[in-house]
């Protein structure tokens, strides 16, 4: 059926099936009693490249840490685009993980990954995020941020552009800060942005995805 969803419906209902899938992967991380054998800095996750200094700063202002469990050998940047590189031969919406990091608290899980969408999108977002002026959207919440990209190449002039966004988000039901929201926001935020970034840069996107170094942190008007 070619019904195009508002963006409000979309991101919910990518927040509903996410919690969903954040829920049953609680279950499984809370079976782990075996601590990990290494540790980290948060620039080294993911494969490293992915986290920028600001971005491992803004995980120390997330978790309280420094350092974090290391990542998978196939949890990376690279082995996320290859995998979103055949999805878009294949679907029009589709998501991903690029990776999980583990701090131990106040948040147990945090869950980066990539999503697909070439449906249209209209309609503002949900409430619950700060819109932000990086590349074609971006928002913050106290809990999750995401950053949204066109990725268009040179050598296909003639191909559709991807939309592709990426996601940094805790798992279950954080604690909402009493306060000021804003550190939080800018930290994941900042988070989602490095991970956009890499992604763009590792796709070959055209100005890669036009988006700047720096996160841009000043909500849109």
């Amino acid at each position: 059926m070619g019904t195009t969803l508002t963006r409000t419906h979309r991101l919910l209902c990518a927040a509903v099936a996410g919690s969903l899938m954040f829920l049953a992967a609680g279950c499984s991380d809370d079976t782990r009693k075996e601590p990990p054998d290494v540790y980290v800095t948060g620039d080294k996750l993911c494969g490293g490249r992915a986290v920028t200094k600001d971005a491992a700063k803004a995980l120390q202002v997330i978790t309280g840490d420094t350092r974090f469990a290391a990542s998978g050998k196939y949890s990376t940047v690279a082995d996320a685009a290859e995998e979103l590189t055949r999805e878009t031969m294949s679907s029009a919406y589709e998501r991903g993980d690029i990776c999980r990091i583990y701090p131990d608290a106040p948040v147990n899980e945090l869950r980066i990954r990539w999503e697909l969408d070439n449906v249209i999108l209209e309609g503002p977002p949900h409430p619950q995020f700060t819109v932000l002026p990086m590349g074609e959207e971006a928002g913050a919440a106290h809990d999750k941020a995401y950053v949204t990209f066109v990725c268009g190449q040179k050598d296909q002039p003639d191909s559709s552009p991807d939309h592709i966004s990426a996601w940094a988000q805790a798992t279950g039901r954080p604690t909402r800060p009493e306060g000021d929201e804003r550190p939080l926001k800018n930290a994941y935020a900042t988070l989602a942005h490095s991970f956009a970034l890499a992604l763009a840069k590792e796709l070959n996107c055209d100005d890669n995805g036009g988006l700047e170094p720096e996160p841009a942190l000043i909500p849109a008007t």
